[in-house]
């Protein structure tokens, strides 16, 4: 707006211009002030003007740092059993110099050195199916290759398994994976290798991973997160749903393409459409929350934030140790957390009402709708709107305090994004998506993931611990 249309305003219309201009300034301050550690957004994000850690959102324990008493350590120890033993003899005596010999050893001090064996070359396995002439009729009978030895020449199960643990796993894109199979084992594979035994691989455990979905779906309590997928150049969507034993990736086009036929729990970040889902119970996720808090506190200098901050940072320590215990919260500390909850919501709320309402953007005219709220006031109202979800890991031991467990499951994934910039094919995506679920089934399971590569998928669905 130039001078000339300034000139033409009222008074009044000046005065509403400013107050518009001031509350858009005060939304884009509060904007820059936000970063990984007090809002939503991705670490990714800070840039490299990244903000000191100068407070972690979780309660001080009081225990010292490092591995706690009674925690298993992982310290090198020496073996009973070397592989190798090598004897080191004095040559010469160190007081008078005369010569000495094995012969007059007396004692010995011992030392271990572990290290990895020498790489070596592949072992080419030949396999001979003979053919036999029948002694009664004269027919020619020839014996069957065993499962998986297919053609005349091929690479053999372990070597395919190692690939999809660098390659899906460790994340190693396909040009340096084929890169170091050629220095570590001299195998020399091409990128249509690598790709034909992924795809392989997604077919044989496909089933597998149906059977974790299901198991999933029918759990008492999951984890239910949608992240950003990059693939064929367009954003896509993966969605994760995990518990601690279990974990499912699926690849889809839509953000709202949500999991189907859900029971129990489900533990998410409060976005909007898992309310759509019917015939569940929700659980939100108070890590979100205290980031947040932490926006509110250091922004807009908010006193109700800072003490439903400590509130729910109180609350979730004596779930945790309750839970450590095997027992149950008291209901008389629940309604204690329930009724200061409510005096904080009540305090805050009566804050909100007593500011001032906020202009309108400069140019909006007149706007149908609720008029516009500040950003404590909102979370205020959700605070209220939805108290049980955010406090239902109260009453259930088995709901966790935060929605980390999903939001950890999805990581890696983004990771093989930054790495690899995302996927050419939706066809490579849902590949990937259907062995990162048996992988990270795996590794929850406990399973070695090298033989669980190999394992018959009937007998890792047998296996499958859901609880």
């Amino acid at each position: 707006m130039d001078r000339a249309a300034l000139d033409q305003l009222s008074r009044d219309d000046l005065i509403a211009l400013l107050l518009a201009q001031q509350a858009r300034i005060a939304e884009l301050e509060r904007r820059l002030g936000l970063n990984s550690r007090n809002s939503g957004k991705p670490p990714s994000s800070d840039g490299l003007k990244k903000p000191l850690r100068v407070r972690s959102l979780r309660e001080t324990t009081g225990k010292q740092t490092g591995g706690q008493p009674g925690h298993p350590g992982k310290t090198l120890r020496r073996t009973d059993t070397p592989d190798v033993t090598i004897n080191h003899y004095p040559a010469a005596c160190a007081a008078c110099g005369a010569a000495l010999s094995e012969a007059m050893a007396t004692d010995h001090i011992a030392r271990q050195v572990f290290d990895l064996p020498e790489p070596k070359p592949l072992i080419a396995t030949e396999h001979r199916a003979h053919g036999c002439r029948c002694g009664a009729c004269g027919a020619q009978t020839h014996a069957a290759f065993p499962d998986g030895v297919s053609a005349p020449v091929q690479y053999g199960p372990r070597i395919g398994a190692i690939v999809l643990y660098l390659l899906h796993y460790q994340l190693l894109p396909e040009k340096r994976l084929a890169r170091l199979m050629a220095d570590l084992f001299g195998v020399t594979l091409a990128a249509a290798t690598i790709a034909r035994i992924s795809r392989e691989c997604a077919t044989r455990y496909a089933g597998f991973v149906d059977a974790v979905r299901a198991l999933i779906a029918a759990a008492a309590v999951k984890h239910l997160d949608e992240t950003g997928f990059r693939i064929g150049g367009r954003t896509q969507w993966l969605h994760i749903a995990s518990t601690l034993w279990l974990t499912f990736y699926r690849v889809s086009s839509k953000r709202g393409s949500l999991l189907t036929n859900v029971v129990g729990v489900v533990v998410h970040d409060h976005w909007k459409p898992y309310y759509t889902m019917a015939g569940v119970r929700h659980a939100l996720c108070n890590a979100h929350h205290l980031r947040e808090l932490k926006a509110l506190v250091e922004i807009e200098k908010e006193d109700w934030a800072r003490r439903m901050q400590r509130l729910l940072r109180r609350a979730c320590h004596a779930s945790n140790l309750a839970r450590e215990q095997g027992v149950a919260l008291k209901p008389g500390l629940i309604a204690l957390f329930e009724r200061c909850y409510d005096t904080i919501l009540a305090e805050g709320l009566a804050f909100h009402e007593a500011q001032p309402p906020l202009a309108r953007a400069v140019g909006a005219g007149k706007r149908r709708g609720r008029p516009p709220r500040r950003v404590g006031h909102n979370m205020l109202l959700r605070l209220s709107t939805r108290k049980t979800d955010v406090l239902r890991f109260l009453a259930d031991p088995r709901v966790p305090f935060s929605n980390n467990l999903a939001e950890r499951d999805g990581r890696m994934m983004k990771l093989r994004q930054k790495i690899s910039g995302g996927f050419r094919s939706m066809e490579g995506a849902m590949e990937f998506a259907v062995i990162r679920s048996l992988l990270s089934t795996a590794r929850k399971q406990g399973w070695d993931i090298l033989q669980t590569l190999n394992a018959n998928p009937d007998r890792l669905i047998a296996d499958l611990k859901s609880a």
